[in-house]
């Protein structure tokens, strides 16, 4: 029964099979919605499925980080105030913090810039029984790298490795290559692109200069980046359809509702960690015995 005395609805998993991206070919995010219907028909009932998320994946982090045997890597990539640091904050609000971990990739530093594309991600993987959550990734260097070609000439590449016509492609099989070397030694990796519209980019920029709570979040870059949208968004069609994989899936997600969208990622998320085959670890009868001896000694 819910509070008010009436039944309390069923909570149905959420359905994202049309948003994924799972194989190779060609990506138009223009057949991709930046706004669904809402799985929710209040404020009350987002917060009742989102708690009802949270609590299942308190839960299965607990047995992943006891089985210890995958780790499981979130990449969050879009366009500026697309929700990425929200859907963080509210998905992964009920998660032990001991087996977790978040990291932020800006601009690289001069001594990231003196190794390949991949080192500086490569460092901060999550170790086996841990979820580690890259914002922003590897990913950049085949979207603002491809975008702004003066990072690209600030990275001391050979010249024969600059200037290859097929850098891109070439960095997207590195990649490719890379995630089934994870995938291989038991790293699960789910890649979400907050898919958001300009126009709503657009308001979310305004009660950021509005509101001055939010002010520290806007910059003029933010601003330069909106003006190479149309760029931003064939960079990350290709970049999607060269990389999307069984895998290593990508997921569209429509970011134009941030609470539709956290609730999407999500049971994307839960059900990952439920197709998983682990369990808490198992005892044998010695270990029984072991603890038995070690009861009887703290009660002597």
């Amino acid at each position: 029964m819910s509070e008010g005395g009436g039944i309390k609805k069923k909570l149905m998993p959420i359905d994202y099979k049309d948003f994924g991206v799972h194989k190779p070919g060609k990506v138009s995010l223009k057949k991709f919605p930046t706004l669904v219907k809402p799985f929710y028909e209040s404020k009350e009932r987002y917060k009742e499925l989102l708690e009802d998320h949270i609590g299942q994946l308190k839960h299965l982090q607990s047995v992943f980080y006891a089985h210890g045997r995958y780790s499981l890597l979130l990449i969050f990539q879009g366009m500026d105030a697309a929700g990425k640091d929200s859907a963080i904050k509210h998905v992964m609000s009920g998660i032990n913090p001991q087996g977790c971990q978040v990291f932020s990739f800006k601009h690289p530093g001069a001594e990231e810039l003196k190794h390949d594309f991949l080192w500086r991600t490569t460092r901060d993987l999550p170790e086996r029984g841990r979820i580690g959550i890259f914002n922003r990734s590897y990913y950049e260097e085949v979207l603002i790298v491809r975008v702004r070609p003066e990072i690209l000439a600030a990275q001391g590449l050979p010249v024969e490795a600059a200037e290859d016509k097929d850098i891109w492609k070439k960095r997207y099989h590195s990649i490719v290559d890379f995630e089934k070397h994870l995938y291989r030694n038991g790293t699960r990796v789910l890649k979400f692109f907050l898919h958001l519209s300009k126009e709503e980019q657009k308001k979310r920029f305004l009660q950021r200069i509005d509101d001055p709570q939010k002010n520290w979040k806007f910059s003029m870059a933010d601003l330069e980046e909106r003006e190479l949208w149309k760029a931003y968004m064939h960079a990350y069609q290709a970049c999607m359809g060269s990389t999307g994989s069984a895998l290593a899936p990508w997921y569209v997600i429509p970011a134009d509702d941030k609470q539709n969208a956290q609730l999407m990622i999500s049971q994307i998320i839960i059900d990952t960690l439920k197709g998983l085959k682990i369990g808490f670890p198992g005892m044998d009868a010695k270990r029984r015995r072991e603890l038995q001896k070690i009861r009887r000694r703290i009660l002597t």
